[in-house]
């Protein structure tokens, strides 16, 4: 049964269910990344979009998107939005990069300014390459 099917509109679930759904190493550690590094915690939400409907788990700080996972059994995607403010920087760093990031982002179309990158979360690399994406999205609060 796919996620969207086993989460209903009107059956949310809680975090630790998503997390065993996923059953990803790279899911807790891109949680905790984004959790420690802007203290911020996930907010379950309810999307029917037609491209990932379904429950997914948004992080924002201030207002501010900062990713949204979309779980998948065994797996998870990240979007990432790559606005006009951190392309030149994410084109900078692009070449670091793994081939896949780099061709997703080749292949994204603007839309309103901004590249919204769908990443396939499923190694260490893609991992850490979705973390500086999202920390040019955002810098981090300086912690005293």
């Amino acid at each position: 049964m796919n996620w969207s099917e086993q989460y209903t509109a009107d059956l949310k679930p809680d975090f630790s269910a998503i997390s065993s759904y996923v059953e990803s190493p790279w899911w807790d550690g891109l949680c905790g990344f984004v959790e420690k590094t802007y203290g911020v915690q996930p907010a379950v939400e309810y999307s029917r979009c037609s491209e990932a409907p379904g429950w997914n788990v948004k992080y924002k700080k201030s207002g501010r998107a900062l990713c949204t996972l979309y779980p998948e059994k065994g797996s998870f995607t990240c979007l990432v939005c790559v606005g006009r403010k951190e392309a030149e920087a994410a084109e900078l760093q692009m070449a670091s990069f793994h081939p896949r990031i780099r061709e997703l982002y080749q292949a994204t179309r603007l839309f309103n300014g901004s590249r919204w990158l769908m990443i396939p979360v499923d190694s260490e690399e893609m991992m850490k390459n979705t973390e500086d994406l999202i920390l040019l999205r955002m810098r981090p609060p300086v912690r005293k």
